[in-house]
Order: C-alpha cells, then structure tokens, then sequence
C-alpha cells in the first residue's frame, strides 16, 4: 500500500489483518483434531491483540448524538405516513340484499345442472366396442381311419 501512508490506518489494517490470521489458525487447528481424532488445541491470542471495548459514557454520547440526528431527520421529513390520520375514510363495505344472493345461488345451481348433464351426455353413447373377431387356426384334422383293404375276389 505504498499509495495509502497514514499510519493510524495502517496500524488499523495490521489489527484487522492479525484478527483474521487468528481466526485461521483456529480453523485449521479444529481440521487438524478432527483429522487425528485428537480434540482440538486453540492457540492463546497473541498478547499485543486486545478486544477494543467502549465505555459506558462513551456509548451514551453516540446514543444522543444519534437521537439528536434522528429528531433532525423527522423535523425535516415529518412524521412517517403510517402515523398520520388518514384524510379520506373508507368507503362503507357493501352489502348483498337475500334477494341478490337467492338469485346468485339459483344461477350458480343452474349452470352445475347444466354441466353434469353435459357430462353425462358425454359419456352415455361412448359405448364398449365389441371385441374383434380373429380368424383363428382350426387343428389339423385327423387322418380317418383306414378301412381294411377288402379281400381280394375270388375269381
């Protein structure tokens, strides 16, 4: 990185960089134990390498300063749409009169009698054809029996 010299953003990198060389090394020491059958040995962190942690008072500033945004923010959008009171109301649901649906219903009845009678017209004449009639081979007839030869006249 010989375009990028400042050195807290190095320092930053070299931190990161040090983490994700950590990480692999405990994933190829858990592959390792799993190869021999050995229960896996995690190597110590290295000792220059904290866990940055932030203070109470440290949190609590970047939670106003965060809320003082967001207050910002509304001031200028306003308020989201869900929560403003709609202008126009609902129109009313409409209802259907009984004689309405009776007719609907009777309409409906009508055109499943309609269809089950073409269904079953359908299927009335699809007759079972008759089995064809094949030639079939008669058994050779047997010999007739000789008659014995008749004796020869007499002369």
């Amino acid at each position: 990185m010989p375009y990028n010299q400042d050195p807290e953003l190095l320092q930053a990198a070299l931190i990161g960089l040090q983490h994700k060389l950590s990480e692999i090394e405990r994933h190829i020491a858990e592959l390792r134990g799993q190869l021999g059958g050995q229960p896996a040995a995690v190597p110590a962190p290295e000792p220059g390498v904290k866990k940055r942690t932030m203070s109470a008072a440290a949190r609590r500033r970047i939670a106003l300063a965060q809320k003082k945004r967001w207050a910002a923010y509304k001031a200028d959008h306003g308020k989201p749409a869900a929560s403003k009171p709609s202008a126009a109301p609902k129109p009313a649901k409409r209802v259907m009169s009984a004689e309405g649906r009776a007719r609907i219903v009777a309409a409906t009845k009508k055109r499943w009698a309609a269809f089950r009678k073409a269904q079953k017209a359908a299927q009335a004449p699809v007759k079972k054809a008759a089995p064809k009639k094949v030639a079939r081979k008669t058994p050779p007839a047997a010999p007739a029996p000789e008659a014995p030869a008749a004796a020869p006249a007499a002369e």
